[in-house]
């Protein structure tokens, strides 16, 4: 059976470098994927990444990248070289083909984001889409798995869905994952972890739950043991 802690990353979603490696320090060996977000793309994020690397944690790059192609080739060709295991870019076709394109061989997987789960039904109709966020998602996922993407992120609300609808190698990146009985807070497409892995989310990604507790390792552990119970059902 797989190591729960193959499934968590914390969301390294602080005020700047020298707060992430503190609350990287506090959760210890109890998470060995780290989010570091855009950010600290501009307070400290790459020699905050060389350290996590060194101290033997997987890097998850969530900068999102989305502009031309050349640019996102270079932007991918960077991440790799700084050795991060798991990137996203939105989910446009000729972003993803350029992504896809500059990673090559590597063995750093590629993510679209599909639909941000600080989003809702009543967001996206003001952007002028009225068939539903599922259809959203499942369409740019498609493209997104069709142009090259290894997986994609969405909510645990869909995850289900593109776990059946994808091919079965598909990497199911999904944030938005609050504990059982915790508070919704700014996300609006949210699951419990447990419920979230049994439909087929591979990591599932977490932010303030654990780095607002009282004892960030403590509220790690929980979250692993709700994912244990999933994994062993």
């Amino acid at each position: 059976m797989s190591d729960p802690r193959d499934h968590l990353c914390l969301a390294l979603d602080t005020a700047d470098a020298d707060e992430a490696r503190r609350m990287a320090d506090l959760v210890g060996d109890s998470i060995q994927w780290h989010k570091v977000g855009s950010a600290l793309a501009v307070q400290g994020g790459e020699s905050l990444i060389k350290d996590l690397k060194e101290a033997g944690k997987k890097v998850f790059l969530d900068y999102k990248f989305h502009d031309i192609d050349q640019t996102v080739a270079n932007a991918v060709s960077g991440a790799i070289r700084l050795g991060v295991d798991l990137l996203t870019v939105h989910a446009v076709v000729p972003v993803v083909r350029a992504a896809a394109k500059a990673k090559g061989d590597s063995a750093t997987k590629i993510v679209a984001v599909t639909v941000l789960t600080s989003m809702d039904e009543s967001d996206l109709e003001a952007e002028g889409w009225h068939e539903g966020a599922a259809a959203l998602v499942r369409s740019r996922a498609q493209n997104a798995i069709n142009a090259g993407a290894d997986g994609v992120v969405a909510s645990a609300q869909e995850a289900k869905m593109l776990r059946d609808l994808l091919n079965p190698s598909a990497f199911i990146v999904t944030p938005g994952i609050r504990p059982a009985g915790g508070e919704a807070q700014d996300q609006k497409r949210i699951s419990t972890p447990a419920s979230a892995i049994s439909d087929g989310s591979n990591l599932l990604v977490v932010g303030r739950p654990i780095l607002q507790a009282q004892n960030p390792r403590d509220a790690a552990n929980s979250i692993l043991e709700e994912i244990s119970s999933a994994l062993h059902y």
